[in-house]
Order: C-alpha cells, then structure tokens, then sequence
C-alpha cells in the first residue's frame, strides 16, 4: 500500500510503505478477531470505526456508499512516492472491508506541475454525480504556501476494474495564486434551484464558497468566492469544509485545529447551518460561523484521536483519524449519522 500525506495550509506529513503494510496486515487480524464473523448491512454500517478491516489508511475520505448491492468507494488523498503522487482509490463490498484498487492515473496532469510548481502528491479529493458523470474535484498545493489550485476530472465510473474507467482531465477550477484565501480542500453541493456550488478553504482567510455551472461543473462564469467560514483568531485553523443539504437547511461540516501530528493531533469535526447555501451560518448557539462559531460533531476519543478531513454519503459520516493501536498512525472511521432537534449527531453501532 502507497503512504499518504494529508495536512492543513502548513504542510503534510507521511507514513513510510512498509510501515503501512505491516500495519494493514496486522490491524485486520487484530480487527476480525475482535469483530467477530458478523458484518453490518451494506446500506449503512452500524460497525465502529476500529471494527473495518483491510486497506483502510486513507486522509481525506470522499465516501460514496453503496446501493442495491452495489459497491462502495473511497477516493483519498495521494502519495508523492507512487503512481506520481496520484488519488488514491479503495473498494468494498459491504462497507467494512476495503481493499485498494489503484489510483486516478498513473501520472498526474501535466499542466499542474506548471500552475503549482513543485507539486507533489494530490489532496483531498471530493465526488460528486451529476446526470450520470462523476465529478472528481481535487488540490494541487505545496508545504507551507497558499499557491494552490482545485482542478476537475470527469468518468462515467468509478471503479478501476470498469472496462470504461477513464478519468478525463478537465482542468483548473479555482486557484488562488495571488489571493489571500487557500484553494484546497473542494466540497460540492447543489443548492435549492439545482446550481452547484464548491465550497473550500484551509487557514489563510478560511473557508470560502464559489458558484459552478452545469454540465462543465467548472467555475460559473464571474463567480467570485464569498466568505462562509473564520475562526477570527490566528492562525485561523479551519479546512475540509462540506456542505450537506438535510430538510430545507444546509449544513456546513468543517475540520479545525491541528491534524497530521498523530496521537498530538487536535483535529475535530465542527458544524454549522444556514437557510441558503451560500450563508450565514451559525451554531447551535446562534453565533456566526464567520465569527468563529461551529457546534462540535467529533473529536479526539479514547485511542481516536484527531478527527477530521470528512465526507458524508446517505447517513455515512467517513473521517480519517489516528489511532493508538497503529502507534499514531492514520486510517478511515465510518460512523452513522442522525438528526436530533435540528442538528447532526454521530451514531456508533
């Protein structure tokens, strides 16, 4: 299995392959002897996050959870030392054990060595469907800078093993060379009337939103961001926004403070909600997600530590954290998520 890398606007950091590997084999003789035979239905997992087997050490999980018996994917954050840095792909039949199936291309698109010099491995990547295409929304950035670019590939599957897999280079969405935000980090929602919108941000001025258009799913034309998201104190530790559109309201989910430090990580998963997609947002309290607010949904817990980087598909909630039991290591955690007076709330099996 290729190491990852995934971070906020001051870097990334990695976990060597062997170690890895060793890792994989061990977590899932150490899960399924826990776990026992049983497996949780695939339409929704009730299995705690330490319960998956398999492949599981994914940053940045977009989930897209099965249907109909059909299969379920996460594409996540890539890896500077195999297949050119590239999305990486991991497949399952029931939710529970993943394996890898390979990455978006074997050598990233030629033209983001260019508009993100030194570029290395691709990040947090984010799908959407849209009239029978797969969107595939993805960072190009570099350690430490705001020089940044979210790019755009299109398929008509999302399984490797598909005859017709073919991810096709669309090119730049937004960059943000030049401006005072950060353009990683993309999440796709379409508000009330159908539009797509992305929302993204990583420190820097914090979390932005941008209209697209369909069927490009490319920046509409003179879209320009708007503010959604600040935690109005340096050094403004908030990224991986994600809006989810639940009963006539958007939900803004959001990671802040501090991942990719391990078992030291502060990573935890906030949300707020507003009645137009576009904002504002508050808490639960009422306060302004522009003036800091964000009604916590997960952190650290036990020997989970440092939630953060999440996706959500049905009544899924995917994360990454780092875990006491691989020393520090990263991997996936899938929780349920259901709705109590209003507001989000993670349920374990």
């Amino acid at each position: 299995m290729p190491v990852q890398a995934q971070g906020d606007a001051a870097g990334r950091t990695a976990v060597p392959t062997l170690v890895v590997r060793l890792a994989a084999v061990l977590a899932a003789v150490v899960v399924l002897v826990l776990a026992g035979c049983g497996a949780p239905p695939a339409a929704a997992p009730e299995a705690s996050a330490a319960e998956l087997t398999g492949d599981f050490f994914t940053h940045d999980p977009a989930l897209v959870t099965g249907e109909a018996g059909k299969p379920w994917f996460i594409y996540s954050t890539g890896n500077g030392q195999v297949a050119d840095g590239n999305i990486q792909v991991r497949r399952s039949s029931d939710g529970v054990h993943w394996e890898y199936a390979g990455e978006v291309w074997q050598e990233k698109p030629a033209w983001l060595d260019e508009a993100v010099p030194g570029v290395d491995n691709l990040w947090a990547p984010e799908l959407y469907e849209h009239d029978g295409t797969w969107y595939l929304y993805y960072s190009a950035s570099t350690f430490g800078k705001n020089l940044s670019v979210i790019a755009l590939a299109t398929n008509t599957t999302l399984d490797p093993a598909d005859p017709e897999y073919e991810w096709v280079d669309r090119g730049q969405v937004i960059s943000s060379k030049g401006e005072r935000f950060n353009a990683i980090d993309p999440g796709i929602a379409e508000d009330e009337h159908g539009t797509p919108w992305m929302s993204f941000g990583s420190f820097w001025t914090g979390l932005q939103i941008v209209e697209l258009a369909w069927p490009t799913g490319l920046r509409a034309d003179a879209a320009e961001p708007l503010a959604i998201a600040d935690r109005k104190a340096p050094p403004n530790a908030i990224e991986a926004p994600y809006i989810l559109p639940h009963g006539g309201k958007f939900y803004l989910f959001f990671s802040r403070d501090f991942c990719c430090q391990g078992l030291e990580s502060t990573y935890n998963i906030a949300v707020g909600r507003a009645d137009s997609i576009t904002g504002p947002y508050v808490d639960a309290g009422g306060k302004g997600l522009l003036d800091g607010g964000g009604t916590p949904l997960l952190a650290s817990d036990g020997g989970r530590v440092g939630p953060g980087g999440q996706s959500v598909s049905g009544n899924v909630l995917a994360f990454h954290y780092y875990a006491e039991e691989l020393d520090g290591a990263f991997r996936l955690g899938l929780a349920g998520l259901e709705w109590k007076d209003g507001w989000p709330a993670v349920r374990w099996g």
